[in-house]
């Protein structure tokens, strides 16, 4: 068992000043006894510079007076202190650089930030290499910083390539960055994170009004969103911070992120079909998205119910009240320890009854068994008057299906709506699915569930709607597991919004929830087109593609 601490506190323009502060935020850690303190990112200077030379002129050497005053102070506490800096580098340049500090005041290690945001691109230069798994005497430490953490593939890496503990330094105003993107990160990948953001303005406090009238976005929402937390690798956060400066601490054992079993003992590391996911890893430029066509708006809604006669009744009245995409949950009917042969005949049967009270105009998604070569397969299909329109078999392994044939691609269904494609549980639990049919231009999703994990239901759909821009439609037969994420029309930041004012949230989709079934909502496939969440930052395309190995190999 460890002690783990995050120090939230603000940081303003003087490098000096934000030094003395970091220093005495260490020892202020240091007062609970942890074994490792995790600090925000930019902690020499707020990430604000008149010009690439100012950018140089604050940022910090590598073995300079602030990293050796940083060194002293993790000495003096007697832990491992990481804090995110910006790092001078040759030809007047400078990265958004984790250091990770030991107790005894080496630096033993450094990772440069591999997916920049907004104007940091205009500034800093990204990672030229994945950043290091330091094996230490406390666990397997790795480290990332804010929006690495907002798409998955940075903490992803790090994970698969063998890190227990996640050290993510923030500097961010976006309230979706605690509620989702720091928890989801440790249960997608079932490690610890020990995340810390910052408090108080982000950028000069004298610069405030003019920004916020410039970029529209309100002054409360130019400074630091707060909520530092820990977390644990089934999702469960152990601390969480306020708004204000504040150090949190939680014991934790490292060891608990190497069981990567689901419930049924599926392994999700083991269970990965890195064959399948080499697109990932091309070069954007090389790859173009389909066109965005379709429906502004559609009225959509969810069944959760573990009853036939209930889903067909509540389906036809859905229909009736000009619902056009419906989904269920997951083999919703079916019983534990049921034979694959009885659930393909029953299949069979339910198919038949949605198909008759189906008219032209709607689609309906859901999982079934059906027959496959010399076996049976667990598959996601799209139903419409026409029967069976779309087949989609679950391609990753699991234990609760392990006579389910794999299928070896994702593929997606062209509607009048827009681009569709369905995904079972078992699938919808890898951030790599959603990104393959993202990167195939689908809007909506029909995710068909039989939820396992409490995670997946408070972050896990939503991150997959949220860092993809997809319409996802999550039934599964808990109405408390069940939510539809509906993509908001105005989006990118620092741009005119025509319908809504900005919220806090960065990259976060509109979700509705119920508390009985259905679940109605209007979702908007023509906004998943727009994936520009900030100036030159596209959440498919900005994936550190290069750097992407350990999910490929």
């Amino acid at each position: 068992m460890i002690r783990v601490a995050a120090a939230q506190y603000a940081v303003t323009n003087d490098v000096a000043a934000n030094l003395a502060n970091s220093v005495r935020m260490i020892h202020e850690a240091g007062k609970c006894s942890p074994d490792l303190i995790v600090l925000p990112e930019f902690a020499n200077h707020n990430s604000w510079y008149d010009n690439q030379d100012h950018c140089y002129q604050v940022s910090v050497d590598i073995d300079g007076e602030f990293s050796q005053a940083i060194a002293q102070a993790a000495k003096q506490v007697g832990a491992y202190v990481v804090i995110n800096c910006t790092v001078r580098r040759q030809g007047n340049r400078a990265t958004g650089t984790s250091l990770l500090f030991t107790p005894d005041g080496e630096l033993v290690a450094e990772n440069n930030k591999q997916v920049l945001i907004g104007h940091e691109n205009d500034f800093l230069d990204i990672a030229e290499q994945q950043g290091p798994i330091v094996d230490t005497d406390i666990g397997r430490l790795a480290m990332y910083s804010c929006m690495d953490g907002v798409i998955n593939e940075t903490p992803r890496c790090l994970a698969l390539r063998g890190a227990q503990i996640l050290c993510n330094s923030l500097n961010s105003f976006a309230i979706d960055e605690g509620t989702l993107h720091i928890p989801v990160r440790a249960a997608e990948n079932k490690v610890f994170v020990v995340a810390a953001n910052k408090v108080g303005p982000l950028i000069p406090e004298e610069m405030l009004e003019p920004v916020s009238q410039g970029i529209n976005i309100p002054v409360e929402f130019l400074s630091g969103a707060g909520d530092s937390q820990i977390v644990a690798p089934d999702g469960t956060v152990l601390a969480l911070a306020g708004k204000g400066e504040e150090v949190i601490w939680a014991d934790i054992e490292p060891s608990q992120a190497d069981d990567k079993s689901r419930p049924d003992g599926s392994d999700i590391f083991a269970n990965r079909r890195n064959e399948l996911y080499a697109i990932l890893g091309n070069d954007p430029q090389t790859q173009t998205l389909p066109e965005f066509g379709g429906a502004i708006d559609v009225d959509a809604a969810i069944v959760a119910s573990d009853s036939i006669a209930e889903v067909i009744q509540q389906t036809q009245q859905l229909i009736n009240n000009g619902n056009k995409l419906i989904a269920l949950p997951e083999l919703f009917w079916c019983e534990s320890g049921s034979q694959p042969d009885m659930l393909a005949q029953e299949s069979e049967q339910l198919l038949l009854a949605l198909q008759q009270i189906c008219p032209a105009d709607v689609y309906i998604g859901l999982s079934i068994v059906a027959k496959h070569g010399n076996g049976y397969q667990h598959q996601g299909v799209i139903v419409s008057q026409q029967g069976v329109v779309h087949r989609q078999g679950q391609v990753h392994a699991s234990k609760r299906h392990d006579w389910s044939i794999p299928a070896d691609e994702f593929k997606v269904f062209h509607s009048p709506y827009g681009s569709l494609a369905v995904i079972v549980e078992d699938d919808a639990i890898y951030p790599e699915t959603f990104r393959l049919v993202a990167m195939q231009g689908v809007q909506l999703v029909f995710a068909s569930l039989q939820q396992q994990e409490a995670w997946q239901g408070v972050t896990g759909i939503i991150e997959r709607a949220s860092e993809n821009r997809v319409n996802v439609l999550a039934a599964s037969t808990a109405c408390e597991d069940s939510l539809i994420c509906s993509l908001q029309k105005d989006f990118t930041i620092m741009t005119p919004w025509q319908e809504r004012q900005f919220d806090g949230l960065l990259s976060q989709c509109q979700v509705v929830r119920g508390n009985q079934s259905p679940i109605c909502a209007q979702v908007h496939p023509q906004a998943a087109a727009n994936k520009v969440v900030s100036h030159r930052t596209h959440l498919i395309d900005n994936r550190p593609w290069r750097l992407m190995s350990a999910m490929l190999d």
